[in-house]
């Protein structure tokens, strides 16, 4: 058990993961596979393994770009800045001055980021057929409600239902037939984090803030993947940036991409502030696409208080991030199938042929699972139902994908406008793994961030 949840904590894990996420970015490794191939098949110590394997790290990262890399992407926000296309000007949200119409956005925010992470985590890591081919099975498909594991035996053995452990220390799966409120998970502690970091940092909060925060206020066995490699060189001594950067292969994963969402939250109509935010949270663990990924989702939730519109919803996040990176290219691919009437279904088909489910660094990557959100938004038409739906069916980082998606459709439409059917399983709670936090009241968390947004200057 111990060396299972301490996996991203070892070099040799990682060196796989390294050449594939080098390959990505356009560098040139030639002969460093080979050595990652020869160190799998060494059997000596574990010790001298670990050593040799962060040496390699080092060699991967010290690769230069392969000649005619057509790709620029920068880690500096006044050089992300820069490298914008089209950016969104917009003017201050019409009723801003009136708290239940703020309270009503923020809080539909926080229910449809809670009610989608719910939604995707009992069939996280499963691949899309076994998904969909559940999903009939039990006559959910489009989902017109949570996943539950009360289901026939034969239906239980054909698709390998289990009912425990749950994660972070839950004796239960988070079947809705299992849960009271919304659960543990790592897409809302980081969004309880986040508050927490402006409510004691304020505006001004700095990377290092948030690392702090971090180290006081949440366990290393709650992070995942790059959050645990940037954890562990925390601790080691090294700061931000250098915390994203050191032997972590894990650097455009998703994992920042699900930590935009409070930033949007705080800065309505001004999503060159909320991208600006996510950017100093973002480097703390990641780099290149795995910042833009944040930057995108903080910056699709500033817009999304002034117009409902998807397409719109997303090219206002697009505008804050650089025009030509590997994600801005691929969102405007999808944005492209929509208009030229692609379905939705083959849609989702055209990313799989893109990115390979069974391969945990594109299951996980930023890239492929912003697509899942955007096509989802797109098709989804601004219905939460359908869009959670969606994003859970097109399979990839389902609880993810669905948090995100739902917590912008939830800003978009309010929590009055929200489907009863996927707020009551909800009980207004959520449990945090925060430190400080446990059970909370969702609805208390969005009147904090109501207090938060009002004390944000421009």
């Amino acid at each position: 058990m111990l060396k299972e949840s301490l996996r991203w904590l070892s070099f040799s894990e990682d060196l796989e993961t390294e050449a594939v996420q080098c390959q990505d970015e356009g560098k040139d490794i030639r002969g460093l596979a080979e050595r990652v191939e020869s160190l799998s098949k060494d059997s000596g110590p574990e010790p001298d393994r670990e050593a040799l394997a962060g040496r390699l790290l080092d060699d991967f990262a010290a690769a230069p770009l392969a000649p005619g890399s057509r790709y620029t992407e920068p880690d500096e926000l006044e050089q992300i800045r820069a490298l914008r296309g089209w950016t969104s000007s917009l003017p201050p949200p019409r009723f801003l001055s009136d708290d239940d119409w703020v309270f009503d956005r923020i809080y539909g925010a926080w229910l449809g980021r809670c009610g989608g992470c719910l939604a995707g985590v009992p069939v996280e890591t499963w691949t899309r057929k076994r998904i969909q081919g559940f999903a009939r099975a039990v006559g959910n498909e489009p989902m017109t409600h949570y996943f539950s594991s009360a289901v026939p035996p034969e239906i239980r053995d054909a698709f390998g239902i289990e009912d425990s452990p749950g994660y972070y220390g839950a004796p239960l799966k988070s079947w809705i037939n299992n849960v009271r409120h919304a659960p543990e998970d790592d897409d809302t502690n980081y969004t309880v984090l986040a508050l927490k970091v402006l409510e004691t940092q304020g505006q001004n909060f700095t990377s290092e803030d948030v690392a702090e925060t971090w180290l006081t206020h949440l366990p290393i066995l709650h992070t995942c993947t790059a959050e645990r490699v940037a954890y562990r060189n925390l601790v080691s001594g090294l700061k931000p940036p250098q915390s994203a950067l050191h032997r972590n292969p894990y650097r455009e994963w998703i994992g920042a991409q699900i930590r935009g969402d409070l930033f949007g939250y705080v800065t309505p109509g001004n999503p060159e502030l909320g991208a600006e935010l996510a950017w100093r949270d973002a480097r703390v663990s990641h780099v290149k696409n795995g910042i833009y990924g944040e930057m995108w989702v903080a910056a699709m939730l500033s817009v999304a208080f002034q117009v409902q519109d998807p397409q719109a919803i997303i090219l206002g996040g697009l505008g804050q991030i650089p025009n030509q990176c590997r994600l801005s290219q691929r969102i405007r691919e999808v944005l492209v199938w929509k208009e030229s009437a692609v379905p939705w279904k083959e849609a989702v088909d055209r990313i799989h042929a893109l990115y390979d489910e069974t391969c945990p660094h594109d299951w996980c990557h930023t890239i492929s699972n912003a697509m899942v959100v955007c096509t989802s938004l797109l098709y989804g038409g601004a219905d939460y139902g359908q869009t959670v739906s969606m994003a859970v069916l097109s399979g990839f980082d389902t609880d993810c994908n669905a948090a995100t998606a739902g917590s912008i459709v939830g800003l978009s439409l309010g929590a009055k406008s929200l489907p009863a059917s996927w707020l009551e399983p909800l009980n207004d709670t959520l449990q945090s793994g925060v430190d400080g936090m446990g059970l909370e009241r969702i609805s208390t968390l969005a009147r904090r961030t109501v207090s938060v947004m009002r004390t944000m200057k421009s």
